[in-house]
């Protein structure tokens, strides 16, 4: 019996062989849920109660057939390019924008609901070279999203796809905004918190904040059960920071000063889960306390 019920019986999953869509494909497929993942690739093994198709969702025509034979009940959309670091900035918004594009108005015309991932990048918080101050703490899905980078520009977009497909077609979207992803065998280790350098330990915008992978696994199910109507955007992350140190100090050695507007406690993260809770009925489970470290990572990709 799955932790979140849902009625979907055929889910298809995009970037299924990925970091996150691996621990999604497992999860879904754990609770009997028969699961075509889509990727680039196959994968080397085999799981109980999935399938695998090898499509490139940049091709319009591709993707349409395959949403339409597949014939899922919803749609979970990881597919992207990630890391615009080492990769032109044309491949990264070419293929993040083309292929949610076109996953999403094949789903929504085809009236199956939507679940995918953005990216708390969308803020502006992870690539940009500008300082980055957010404008209250901790924030919100309704906090102004000021990307500098590609990343987080071709997610602000597949938002607006998103919005689009959801109020023309009369579909369920929601829209995950994940923080910085950490797993049971990749996750970065949280220092000690008389140990942390706040100078030299913060090199980003997010000010600490995290989830687990299983987190967002379970998000995702969760978002699959849930009624609400139209398109909904839910931040995923965890309860606390994994730097180990209050967050208002976290945040005035990125920015210098504190926004007029805050309200943290402690280890807080600066990124709230609070609508998670109450539109999804999602709380965290897993955190850098308790990494648990023994999880069996899916051995079929």
């Amino acid at each position: 019996m799955p932790e979140f019920e849902y009625e979907a019986d055929t889910v298809l999953v995009t970037g299924a062989l990925g970091s996150v869509g691996r621990w999604v494909v497992d999860r879904l497929a754990d609770t009997g849920t028969h699961v075509v993942g889509v990727d680039l690739e196959h994968p080397d093994g085999t799981r109980p109660n999935a399938e695998f198709w090898t499509v490139d969702l940049s091709d319009h025509g591709l993707t349409r057939e395959t949403i339409d034979q597949v014939g899922a009940d919803a749609v979970v959309h990881l597919a992207a390019v990630a890391d615009p670091v080492s990769n032109p900035d044309s491949r990264v918004f070419d293929n993040n924008v083309t292929s949610t594009y076109n996953v999403l108005t094949a789903a929504g015309r085809s009236g199956i609901d939507i679940v995918w991932t953005s990216s708390q990048a969308a803020y502006g918080t992870l690539f940009g070279q500008s300082a980055w101050t957010p404008a209250y703490l901790p924030i919100d899905e309704a906090h102004d999203c000021r990307p500098e980078d590609v990343y987080g520009l071709s997610k602000i977009c597949g938002e607006e796809i998103a919005k689009t497909v959801a109020r023309r077609d009369g579909i369920s979207v929601t829209t995950i905004r994940p923080a910085t992803i950490f797993g049971p065998h990749r996750t970065k280790r949280r220092p000690h918190g008389d140990d942390t350098d706040l100078s030299t330990d913060v090199t980003d915008g997010n000010f600490g904040s995290y989830v687990d992978v299983r987190d967002v696994a379970r998000m995702v199910e969760a978002a699959l059960a849930s009624d609400h109507d139209g398109h909904e955007t839910v931040l995923c992350v965890a309860d606390e920071n994994y730097l180990g140190q209050p967050t208002t100090e976290i945040v005035e050695a990125s920015c210098g000063t504190l926004p007029d507007d805050c309200d943290l406690e402690g280890k807080q993260a600066a990124l709230s889960n609070a609508k998670a809770a109450d539109l999804l009925g999602w709380r965290p489970e897993y955190s850098t306390v308790d990494q648990h470290a023994d999880a069996a990572e899916p051995d079929w990709v």
